[in-house]
């Protein structure tokens, strides 16, 4: 079914659409949760906990991409979920890495001005990776989206554990280039 009319069926409040949301992107949704939580039972918890918060979000939102909609209701359930339990052995550390990792990029405040220019970095980082080439993007998303460790990231590219430690180091380099030109605090 497109994701069109799983939308609508949402705005009806038919409950059809929680069925066609899972038929169509169950698989994808374990995966992003499997990939931060790393066992199954939790991570499908999580991917229910996001088919839900989809029924209590649409309406009044109605996502242009209903795929990433999804994703991205999973993968901020799934880390939500991992800070919550607060063990490490979990998410093999992965989480914690992968945060301190992009640190030097992105500079934090807790102010309302972060919150303004939330939109302007977002929209600076998919420029940044829209310039680079699919492989590299590809290992950056692999990385910092799915929460993937680097040797599973180098098994998925095959490639070895330190190329990709190199060619990640290499990334967020240029990203931190590229945002403090875009004049954000780094």
């Amino acid at each position: 079914m497109e994701d069109s009319k799983i939308i609508n069926l949402f705005w009806a409040r038919n409950q059809e659409a929680i069925s066609y949301l899972s038929k169509k992107y169950g698989k994808y949704c374990n995966a992003i949760a499997f990939s931060i939580l790393h066992n199954m039972q939790d991570s499908q918890e999580c991917v229910n906990d996001a088919y839900l918060n989809t029924w209590n979000s649409i309406p009044p939102q109605e996502p242009k991409c209903l795929k990433a909609y999804l994703g991205k209701l999973t993968r901020n359930t799934s880390l939500n979920y991992l800070k919550n339990k607060q063990t490490q052995k979990r998410g093999k550390g992965q989480i914690d890495l992968i945060l301190s990792e992009l640190e030097e990029c992105i500079a934090s405040k807790n102010d309302v001005e972060s919150i303004v220019e939330e939109h302007e970095l977002v929209r600076s980082i998919q420029l940044f990776l829209d310039g680079l080439s699919l492989d590299k993007r590809n290992i950056f998303i692999s990385r910092y989206w799915f929460a993937m460790s680097n040797k599973e990231v180098a098994k998925k590219y095959q490639l070895s554990e330190n190329q990709i430690s190199t060619i990640l180091f290499r990334i967020r380099n240029d990203l931190k280039t590229f945002l403090t030109k875009e004049d954000f605090m780094v």
